[in-house]
């Protein structure tokens, strides 16, 4: 069967059974997000995991349920067809996935904000690169902010094209993405990751200037009074230098703390 656009099945099987076993899902529930052809889900299954498979694609569904028929029967499968970025998803425990590059980041946010205990994920290796990225680095950007102030991120694992079929043009790592509590408290969620979000569509501009670009986020009055109460050296400097403290530091000012 060929690929779905986007989509590279894995096929390396060293590969394959080294991510699975990156994480303990014996008797666990593990959400797979584009099982494709399940080679994945196989080790998963073999490993003891009770997988939730979700597939976008009706053809590849029809193929895991021929495939995966008696696991289904048993109950230690279930397919959820749908679009991962949106569709109802049950209980979970744990995500072990190969997530397709143009979504891997809305995927992301969203598992965040769901919860779970610890994921191991594929991404494009940019991209996983712009998650570890420290401030004041070239790569640091709205990614970078919002999975480390929720989450340590370990790469596991680098893949090349040969892994995959087809060949995508880029490279792959694995990572491991374990959730944690912020470091610095945060009054309001939304509101910081607005401001993380308003500073990054200004990331050339001051913090001061960023702020003031966002009237249509953050009520004008409030901008004022948090630019009143911030020091001027933070406000003179660019998103990409800021801390995960100083962040919180913004958007707590906003939220009127």
């Amino acid at each position: 069967m060929s690929a779905p656009r986007d989509q590279h099945f894995l096929v390396d099987r060293r590969a394959v059974e080294k991510i699975a076993g990156f994480v303990d899902v014996s008797g666990r529930r593990v959400l797979e997000i584009g099982p494709g052809e399940g080679i994945l889900t196989r080790a998963l299954l073999d490993r003891g995991a009770r997988v939730v498979a979700v597939e976008i694609d009706p053809a590849l569904v029809e193929e895991i349920e021929v495939v995966f028929a008696d696991e289904l029967a048993e109950g230690r499968l279930e397919i959820v067809p749908g679009d991962a970025k949106r569709v109802d998803l049950p209980p979970f425990d744990i995500v072990v996935a190969n997530l397709p590059y143009s979504v891997s980041s809305k995927i992301t946010f969203r598992l965040l904000e769901i919860g779970f205990e610890v994921a191991v994920l594929m991404y494009q290796k940019e991209f996983a690169q712009r998650m570890i990225a420290p401030p004041g680095t070239s790569n640091v950007g709205r990614l970078s902010v919002m999975v480390q102030t929720y989450a340590s991120v370990k790469p596991l694992l680098e893949l090349g094209p040969g892994a995959f079929r087809p060949r995508p043009q880029v490279r792959s790592w694995v990572v491991r993405i374990t959730p944690h509590e912020p470091q610095y408290p945060i009054a309001d969620r939304k509101v910081y990751a607005d401001v993380v979000r308003v500073l990054f569509s200004h990331r050339r501009k001051t913090v001061r200037k960023g702020l003031r670009s966002g009237k249509d986020t953050f009520a004008p009055e409030a901008i004022e009074r948090t630019i009143a109460d911030l020091p001027d050296d933070l406000l003179q400097r660019r998103p990409e230098d800021l801390t995960l403290e100083e962040f919180a530091l913004i958007a707590n000012r906003l939220s009127g703390c």
